[in-house]
C-alpha cells in the first residue's frame, strides 16, 4: 500500500488507524507488516466492504475531515471492490538498529558470510555481493543507474540486489544512492 508522508506521520502518531483501498483482490493481509519511511506498519485486518457501509467515524479514523472527503478519494480509484484495512504503527524499521551494529562477533560474521555465499550461489549473473559492497564503499551517494552501469548491469536488477544487502543491514538507501552501514563496513573489514 502506498501512503503519502503526511498519512504515514499520522499513522505513526496514532491519529490514523484505518485505510480504504480499491483493489481487484486483497493486496494486504491481516498479521502482515509493511516497511515505510516512518517505520513498520502492522496490518490488523483486511475486509471487503460496500461503499454504503463506510461511515463518518471511519472517515475520521482514515484521516479525512468528512465522509464525503473519504468517499471522493475512494471513488477516484475506480470501481473495483473496496477494502477496509485496520492498521497501526508497529515501531521503527528493525534494519535501522541492525545496520548500526558494527560489533560483529565471529559467529555473526560466519552467518553473514554464509548468507552472502547463498545469495551469490543463487544468482544468475555470478557472485555479486562482495563486489557490490565494495562498489558502494568506493562510490557512496552515487545513483543506482551509474553504479549498475559501472558493473555492466541493468538498473532494476542491480537495485533488487542492493535491497537484499539492505535487508541484512549492510547498506543504507539515501536520497541519492547508497552507502555502507557500520555493519556493512565491519563485514568488509572481516572479509579481509
Amino acid at each position: 500500500m502506498l501512503f503519502r508522508l503526511r498519512e504515514l506521520e499520522a499513522i505513526r502518531a496514532g491519529e490514523v488507524t484505518l485505510a480504504f483501498r480499491r483493489w481487484d483482490r486483497a493486496r494486504a493481509k491481516a498479521g502482515g507488516r509493511q516497511r515505510t519511511l516512518v517505520g513498520e506498519l502492522a496490518i490488523d485486518s483486511v475486509t471487503a466492504v460496500q461503499r454504503d457501509e463506510i461511515g463518518e467515524a471511519d472517515a475520521r479514523r482514515a484521516g479525512h475531515p468528512s465522509l464525503e472527503s473519504l468517499l471522493a478519494e475512494v471513488d477516484k480509484r475506480g470501481d473495483r471492490p473496496i477494502w477496509r484495512i485496520e492498521l497501526h504503527w508497529a515501531g521503527e524499521d528493525p534494519r535501522v538498529a541492525l545496520r548500526a551494529r558494527a560489533d560483529l562477533d565471529a559467529g555473526e560474521l560466519d552467518e553473514l558470510h554464509a548468507r552472502l555465499a547463498r545469495l551469490d550461489a543463487a544468482s544468475g549473473h555470478g557472485p555479486w555481493t562482495r563486489a557490490t559492497l565494495e562498489l558502494i564503499e568506493r562510490r557512496p551517494e552515487v545513483r543506482a543507474a551509474e553504479l549498475a552501469a559501472d558493473v555492466g548491469r541493468e538498473t532494476q536488477p542491480f537495485k533488487r540486489d542492493v535491497r537484499k544487502l539492505k535487508e541484512l543491514g549492510l547498506t543504507e538507501s539515501l536520497e541519492r544512492g547508497y552507502r555502507l552501514s557500520p555493519r556493512g563496513r565491519a563485514l568488509l573489514d572481516g572479509l579481509g
